[in-house]
């Protein structure tokens, strides 16, 4: 039987918490191998009970195209995330994000308008000298840029060798859209500070040295950009011997003090490698650090600033959202599909791709 909408959304509505739970699991049974949930390592507990596959975005979206038997795929995370999948996978599998206007307050830095008209003005002042290189943290629209612009895509773990790919071929790099990691990841390829401008996208103007080697775009995620060197010192000194790891979205000074710094699984890796006894105070979003803290209970692991919100639009995706989902995907509504356009997709592949080749 076909449901509308609203009567979707009445009978969502209108369910406590624990009904919501038994139903999606039995949504889960029904549909077997054709439904495929993703989970970020971001999400709450109550939302990634759920997840078949859990881990970062590309990860996922990757895991998803080799799941030839899932119809239907809904990924428990931000908007940019379900693109990558939707992206990656097949014609004959759907896309879904349980909430819609989940999406990424950094990825949302960068709007195509805003890299194009910095493209254009680069190749006026700089014809031929830059390769576009964009963090997987961004819009379908961006990666296909890059893609049509001689151009690629990375992930944390793989900006290094983003980097490396591009000025091994004598090229600068524009880096779009997180400031912080293009930083920390040009200082790891041995290039200087001091070589370094940044694209202010409010004012459409470079600002910095005349002749750098590398624009970085000045977006940022906000929640890593919360951690400080005085928050590591402070954490320090109150628990001594303490090992500080975070991610490179946090800003130059605060990688440059921590212990270790990397993507989402080097943090887990840190953690889960580490000996018996061993204290961490783990600088990205809380719920993972909280995640981890359960998972390992012979270890001390705390957030590096426990006053630090969680991520807004990670925190739109609940269970209830994810039931009304789910019912739609079996009444045949198909709401809330992410789909990318055939030619956006097809540029955004060839990102993609570029960047696999040289990992």
């Amino acid at each position: 039987m076909l449901y509308t909408e609203k009567e979707i959304n009445r009978f969502c509505s209108e369910l406590p918490e624990q009904d919501i739970i038994q139903r999606i699991y039995e949504i889960k049974a029904q549909l077997g191998s054709r439904l495929l949930i993703l989970g970020h390592h971001y999400q709450q507990d109550r939302v990634i009970q759920f997840a078949d596959l859990t881990g970062d975005s590309f990860l996922l979206s990757r895991q998803a195209a080799e799941c030839k038997d899932a119809q239907y795929i809904v990924f428990l995370g931000v908007h940019f995330m379900a693109e990558t999948a939707d992206i990656l996978t097949s014609q004959g599998q759907k896309v879904f994000i349980p909430d819609i206007n989940a999406g990424c307050i950094m990825a949302d830095m960068a709007e195509i308008f805003q890299v194009r008209r910095c493209w254009e003005a680069l190749q006026r002042r700089y014809p031929g000298e830059f390769i576009p290189i964009t963090y997987v943290n961004s819009s379908a629209e961006i990666k296909a840029f890059c893609g049509e612009n001689g151009g690629l895509t990375c992930t944390s773990s793989s900006a290094d060798g983003a980097f490396r790919w591009a000025l091994e071929q004598g090229m600068k790099v524009l880096f779009i859209p997180d400031e912080h990691l293009g930083r920390n990841t040009a200082v790891k390829a041995g290039i200087d500070p001091g070589e370094m401008a940044v694209w202010d996208r409010q004012r459409s103007i470079l600002v910095g040295p005349e002749n750098p080697r590398v624009i970085l775009w000045n977006g940022y995620c906000p929640v890593h950009q919360e951690f400080s060197p005085d928050r590591i010192s402070a954490v320090r000194n109150k628990y001594p011997g303490i090992r500080v790891v975070v991610h490179p979205e946090c800003s130059f000074e605060t990688v440059r003090a921590a212990d270790e710094a990397g993507s989402t699984e080097h943090i887990i890796n840190c953690v889960k490698t580490s000996s018996p006894g061993s204290a961490w105070a783990v600088g990205t979003e809380i719920n993972l650090v909280q995640r981890l803290s359960g998972e390992h209970g012979d270890k001390k692991i705390i957030s590096l600033d426990d006053t630090v919100e969680p991520c807004p639009d990670m925190l739109k995706i609940n269970p209830r959202n994810l039931l009304r989902c789910l019912e739609g995907i079996l009444s045949g509504g198909m709401e809330n599909t992410v789909t990318v356009g055939s030619k956006t997709a097809g540029w955004a592949r060839v990102a993609l791709q570029r960047m696999l080749s040289i990992r």
